[in-house]
């Protein structure tokens, strides 16, 4: 089951659409297209022959993202992700407090 195509292995950001955190520690192994799209003569739509591209595999951790492109003859890259920003709690009183270095605006 060997392509020409290489997958990738990453971690999926987080939607836009929201501040949550949730399913933000998974593994995507997603394949890249092995031929490139084309115009479907009759109904004009885009379209391939490649339906690996269309599989997108989920896994608990990078080892078993890794693990399953192995064992499968799939050439794989990995993508570490970036380190997130650590976050700084903030509460509503803050903005009211005695020796604050900004100036008040409306």
């Amino acid at each position: 089951m060997s392509r020409s195509g290489i997958a990738r292995i990453y971690v999926p950001p987080r939607s836009a659409m929201t501040s949550g955190r949730g399913r933000t520690h998974v593994w995507v192994l997603e394949h890249e297209l092995a031929e490139a799209k084309r115009i479907d003569p009759l109904t004009g739509w885009y379209g391939s022959g490649d339906t690996e591209a269309q599989l997108r595999l989920r896994f608990e951790t990078r080892e078993e993202a890794v693990a399953y492109a192995e064992a499968n003859g799939i050439p794989y890259e990995v993508e570490e992700p970036k380190p997130k920003a650590p976050i700084k709690p903030k509460a509503y009183a803050d903005n009211f407090r005695f020796g604050r270095g900004e100036n008040w605006t409306h």
